[in-house]
Formats: C-alpha cells, sequence, structure tokens
C-alpha cells in the first residue's frame, strides 16, 4: 500500500490530500530515511511524522486491505514517542 493511503486509512491523517502533501515537503520519514507519498509500506517499518509543533513516532503494525471502518483505524499503527516542540 502507497505511504500517503496507509497515512490516510490508520487516521493518521483525515485527508489523503495532506498525507501526499506533508511527503512531498519531506516531513515524512520511513524507516529513517524521507518518503515519497507512493514508497509502499509494510508491517514492521517505523514511520515519523513531523509537524509543525511535534514529532510522532510510529510502528507500523498492520498494512489494510480494502476500506477501514473508523473504529479499527487504531490498529495498524502504534504510537510509538512523541516530541513536542516549543513554539514562541
Amino acid at each position: 500500500m502507497r505511504l500517503d493511503q496507509f497515512l490516510n486509512k490508520s487516521g493518521i491523517f483525515k485527508r489523503r490530500a495532506l498525507a501526499k502533501e506533508l511527503c512531498d515537503r519531506g516531513a515524512v520519514d520511513l524507516n529513517g530515511r524521507v518518503a515519497k507519498a507512493s514508497h509502499e509500506v509494510k508491517a514492521g517499518d517505523t514511520l515519523s511524522v513531523k509537524a509543525p509543533d511535534k514529532r510522532s513516532h510510529y510502528l507500523i503494525r498492520e498494512v489494510p486491505t480494502g476500506n477501514v471502518r473508523k473504529e479499527d483505524r487504531g490498529k495498524y499503527a502504534e504510537l510509538t514517542s512523541e516530541e513536542k516542540f516549543h513554539t514562541s
């Protein structure tokens, strides 16, 4: 599955267009490397997402197939850590 699709289906981002935009800006790392939206993800990969105020790290537990129910989104990616940045 493409990285931007995974970010959307797992609930990390609400819109796939936003996930693609952040990937294009270099704000998403997969296994320690900047990843494009088209990069394929698999179970066991690590994911790091940088937002203006924080960086979140995830472990990909499972890659969904087909449509995902809202209540099932949490089982695909586990938040392992989060770093908050101070903004003035």
